[in-house]
């Protein structure tokens, strides 16, 4: 019967005039939080995806037929979602789920919805363990980068200026997670590299003695947290002189959101001034944002929208993110292989077939070109900023990453120098030529004499002890070198989600 309906529907669109409007009723639930703490709460993403739906409306579009009906739905706990999905499915399945963001969220809708056909379109689930889809998260569209997308900007940087060891330093909420998920996707992409990790509660006590220790040993570190913290961290390494050419410091800051830590030196107090020649060493990794004139009207018309009774409460809601624009864009995304599936035969019904065409193009979004890879995840283009004026303690943008193939364009702004580490593994200065009246072969002499002497009686001594007890002790710090490198893998995604 499924290919009978659509041999029917395929002949139909055959017999049609040329032109003919395709028309289509389409069910869409969309799971967003109400809490205006979250950067994509229903107060801010809302007016975006209604205005996705007013422009696939608009008279002579090829798109005009389609009539979405949304359905907005809180997914502001754990399990809210997919009982909503579950209870709304009982009358009527959805044909499309925008949503949700959160991860553990993200996992049980995407599961079912998967079993029951129905396409998910999301601007978050971007933990690295949503990029499997050959099971349980098959119907999943990424319409933001991934955290493993942002992670590839990292490795093209390690392999151009040779970098290779990172330490990873994240603020954990044990809730949400976001940094926990954002640096799990660098963990996973550059084990190829040495990387080390760091973390600690979100509002507990930052020991920045035991960090500056770890950062003693590294080249990189990458930090995801507040931007509080972010400050903390660099005004102790400035203190310590580790903001120096040896070391390299980033922040991610993916969501253009405050809360995320967005490089601000700034507070008006005391310590400003150290700041400011801190930040000198910190560099943001932040999404590419270009600008084109119809992004210009969409930003004025999200500010319009929040410039209603009851929203005066709700902070930055009139900014554009990423999660405002990949939910608009999501709803475009639908409609066009919608529209290709239906002229070919299939029905809305027909789930697989509509994700198998959103898969693998490119199309024109919001801000700008969007590129969706063959696993169904947006390549992300991202912007590296550096402070390019050390006594204004200005940022700009010195060069962008552009995922799709996996390129670099540097900007004027771009310093070489800035990026390239210096000091560490230059050999150590040679011995003075004089040494106490000794000449230098003299001195050697002495020197070589008194440790071949010293390394003769230690092995003696060390050579009549038990050999095994070397053996026990170096396996034991061998596995706690291992146990910390594993340490985002033992707290895998998977497992968090089933227990989710």
């Amino acid at each position: 019967m499924p290919h009978c309906s659509a041999l029917c529907v395929y002949l139909l669109t055959l017999l049609s005039p040329v032109g003919t409007l395709l028309t289509e009723d389409v069910e869409v639930l969309v799971f967003l939080p109400q809490n205006n703490s979250y950067p994509f709460s229903h107060t801010r993403v809302a007016p975006a995806i209604l205005y996705a739906q007013q422009r696939l409306r608009a008279a002579g579009g090829q798109y005009a037929g389609f009539r979405f009906n949304l359905d907005f739905q809180d997914s502001g706990g754990v399990n809210d979602a997919v009982f909503a999905l579950v209870e709304r499915s009982c009358a009527r399945k959805p044909d499309l789920i925008l949503g949700p963001v959160c991860e553990y969220e993200a996992a049980a809708v995407v599961r079912l919805a998967s079993r029951w056909d129905i396409p998910v379109i999301s601007a978050g689930a971007l933990a690295a363990a949503f990029g499997d889809k050959q099971g349980e998260y098959s119907h999943l569209t990424r319409i933001a980068p991934s955290h493993v997308k942002m992670a590839e900007t990292f490795t093209a940087m390690f392999e151009h200026f040779k970098w290779r060891s990172a330490l990873l330093v994240f603020e954990d909420d044990k809730r949400e997670r976001n940094c926990y998920f954002t640096l799990e996707g660098v963990y996973h992409l550059m084990a190829d590299f040495s990387i080390k990790t760091y973390s600690f509660q979100q509002g507990g006590r930052l020991d920045t003695d035991e960090l500056l220790q770890e950062i003693v040993d590294t080249e990189v570190v990458i930090m995801c947290m507040g931007a509080d913290r972010i400050r903390e961290i660099m005004l102790a390494a400035h203190r310590r002189r580790l903001t120096n050419p040896n070391y390299m410091f980033f922040n991610v800051e993916l969501f253009n959101a405050s809360f995320y830590g967005n490089g601000s030196w700034k507070r008006g107090d005391e310590y400003d001034n150290d700041a400011r020649q801190a930040y000198a060493s910190l560099n943001t990794l932040t999404l590419l944002r270009t600008v084109k004139p119809e992004f210009e009207n969409f930003s004025m018309e999200m500010k319009k929208s929040i410039e209603k009774p009851g929203y005066h409460d709700c902070k930055d809601c009139g900014s554009v993110n990423m999660f405002v624009e990949g939910f608009h864009d999501a709803m475009l995304l639908y409609a066009i292989a919608l529209h290709e599936a239906m002229k070919n035969g299939f029905s809305k019904k027909n789930g697989t077939e509509i994700i198998s065409r959103m898969w693998n193009r490119t199309f024109e979004g919001i801000a700008g070109q969007v590129s969706m890879d063959a696993n169904g995840d947006r390549n992300g283009d991202f912007s590296l900023m550096a402070m390019t004026n050390v006594e204004a303690g200005t940022y700009e943008v010195v060069a962008n990453y552009f995922g799709a193939n996996g390129t670099f364009q540097l900007l004027p702004a771009f310093n070489k120098d800035h990026f390239t580490l210096r000091g560490r593994h230059l050999p150590h200065p040679e011995l003075a030529e004089k040494s106490c009246g000794l000449g230098v072969s003299a001195l050697t002499g002495v020197i070589v004499g008194a440790v071949l002497g010293t390394a003769l009686l230690i092995a003696f001594f060390f050579f009549r002890k038990n050999y095994k007890i070397t053996i026990v002790r170096r396996t034991h710090s061998e596995e706690c070198d291992n146990g910390k490198h594993r340490q985002l893998r033992e707290d895998s995604i998977r497992s968090n989600f089933s227990a989710a």
